[in-house]
């Protein structure tokens, strides 16, 4: 009985370890993404994962006003945005931000994508629950979806953030292959950014 017990314990032991990604604490990729719901956005309406249920590809990046990175990355994001933009794209680019503060606002956010002409949904979610469930740290995160809105990459945009640097897009990588149904050969890479101001919860 104790050696049963003890292998039962090993073996939740390892499931936990396994339990999620490299660099994510709570997804790993193959996972079933976590849908959310009935959350505004800048264009004014409430956006949902289902109403993109006629895209083959999803791509959501958690991102922020003032973190300086995803600063550095909007131009890199609203390219991409713009790439996917027709109503037939088989690709949605969907941006939450889980940020509570005064400058990541749902106002702030609206001035924000008027300002430089965002072509993508850019939503706000104030109870985080998005950003925890996927599992997301950094803005900016990136975490591409299957037609089966399976996690096939998750991490980071591309490898520089020092867009003259950057080589290798992953994202875009992750795309085309999904777009085929399959893996990218890149499935996981470190996202790099601020850390989000996830609200700390009483003990």
């Amino acid at each position: 009985m104790l050696v049963r017990f003890l292998s039962l314990i090993a073996v939740g032991c390892c499931v936990s370890l396994v339990a999620a990604g490299e660099y994510n604490p709570v997804k790993s990729v193959g996972d079933k993404a976590p849908a959310w719901n009935d959350l505004p956005g800048v264009d004014g309406k409430e956006h949902s994962l289902t109403d993109l249920a006629a895209k083959d590809v999803v791509v959501v990046a958690f991102t922020c006003n003032t973190c300086p990175y995803a600063v550095d990355y909007e131009q890199r994001l609203k390219q991409l945005g713009q790439k996917y933009a027709a109503a037939d794209s088989r690709v949605a680019v969907v941006a939450i931000n889980c940020n509570r503060t005064e400058e990541d606002s749902l106002d702030a956010m609206k001035d924000r994508a008027k300002e430089r002409n965002f072509a993508f949904a850019y939503l706000s979610d104030l109870s985080q629950e998005s950003g925890k469930q996927f599992g997301a740290t950094r803005t900016p995160e990136f975490f591409v979806l299957n037609k089966r809105r399976e996690i096939v990459y998750m991490g980071a945009l591309d490898d520089s953030t020092d867009v003259d640097k950057a080589k290798t897009n992953y994202v875009q990588l992750a795309i085309d292959a999904a777009l085929k149904g399959e893996l990218p050969e890149k499935t996981e890479t470190i996202p790099i950014g601020c850390n989000i101001r996830y609200k700390r919860s009483r003990r």
